[in-house]
């Protein structure tokens, strides 16, 4: 009998039992009496060596790291993880085989409470393996639609976009640019969902020209916003549904010696630190990223315990910050412009 077998049948994580084996004491007194009636009953006995022993660890995973929103993921999860005396390995996969079997390879030859996957669309693979493993998951903006036993945590998206883009009709914009994100993933999809629903709510054509693609990198709001400001009619108004795109829209409005908001208002998605610092500082919808991290991370550590979660989806609330680099469009005073309908 193995220890990966006593797990299974007790419903919890290998790192689980082997606390229990260890006479570690953060396991809940319910958990801890099932999995040792197992092991009476089974007759375990523990090997001279043990493949996996708990090394009170988290992972977590990033498919790209080089991004200021994955730090604040990273701060939440390290405040739960330091509280609870718990370490937090940190890897980046980037979505190509050789570094996703690297990773499982490691994470077979040593223990860990649970694995974080952050805006995921890894190979199936890993989630695979790791209930292969005993060892618990939790999704963080999830690139898709999550299977129902993997509890996930996110922000409402759609309502963010649905809110930030009512915020610019209300100062009297029609003509609003839109750089998505990468269309695989299900917060991008949402954002663009929010958006023309705000406009179709306010009697406002859904423009197709007016709404470029993106990849959530600086580059690509530099591009996004070069093509909308090379249109015959360019609009007044871009939404850039991430931060770093919406940096990217300011110097393509920049070097055409147009300046924000007087010719053209910006609005990002996530509220990362240096939007309060930009010039102008941006209006942005927030998205609580360093709360999501926390709520993973205990989440997390409680299936790790043999724990279940009362509500296995979570969305955590976004909300508008209007800061300077959004106004009224040329020509429209501040008390010319209609509130949105919706607001």
């Amino acid at each position: 009998m193995t220890i990966t077998a006593i797990a299974r049948e007790a419903g919890v994580s290998v790192p689980t039992v082997s606390r229990v084996l260890n006479g570690h004491s953060d396991v809940a007194p319910e958990t801890r009496e099932r999995i040792e009636e197992l092991l009476h009953r089974h007759a375990y006995k523990r090997r001279v060596t043990v493949s996996r022993t708990s090394a009170s660890l988290i992972d977590l995973v990033f498919t790209d790291l080089d991004s200021p929103w994955a730090v604040e993921i990273i701060r939440g999860v390290e405040e739960v993880a330091h509280a609870g005396g718990v370490g937090t390995v940190v890897s980046a996969i980037h979505r190509r085989t050789a570094p996703t079997r690297q990773w499982l390879h490691n994470l077979r030859t040593r223990a860990t409470d649970g694995v974080i996957l952050v805006a995921s669309d890894l190979a199936p693979s890993i989630p695979a393996e790791l209930r292969r493993l005993h060892v618990p998951m939790v999704l963080v903006d999830p690139a898709g639609v999550p299977t129902l036993d993997v509890p996930t945590i996110g922000a409402t998206n759609w309502a963010g976009g649905l809110v930030a883009t009512q915020h610019l009709i209300g100062l009297g914009h029609r003509r609003i640019g839109f750089i998505a994100g990468p269309p695989r993933l299900l917060c991008s999809r949402a954002r663009l969902d929010g958006f023309r629903a705000a406009l179709e709510a306010a009697g406002v054509e859904v423009d197709e020209e007016l709404i470029k693609p993106g990849d959530f990198y600086h580059s690509s709001g530099f591009e996004g916003a070069a093509a909308l400001l090379d249109l015959h009619r360019p609009p007044t108004a871009i939404f850039a549904s991430s931060d770093q795109m919406a940096f990217g829209v300011y110097e393509a409005v920049r070097r055409r010696g147009l300046r924000v908001p007087d010719d053209v208002s910006v609005v990002g998605f996530d509220d990362l630190p240096e939007a309060c610092w930009s010039p102008p500082p941006l209006t942005t919808v927030r998205q609580p990223l360093v709360d999501m991290g926390r709520l993973a991370a205990r989440a997390v550590l409680r299936l790790a315990q043999g724990e279940t979660l009362e509500t296995p989806r979570v969305e955590l609330a976004t909300e508008l910050v209007v800061r300077e680099s959004t106004a009224a469009p040329a020509g429209v005073s501040s008390s010319d412009s209609e509130p949105s309908p919706l607001a």
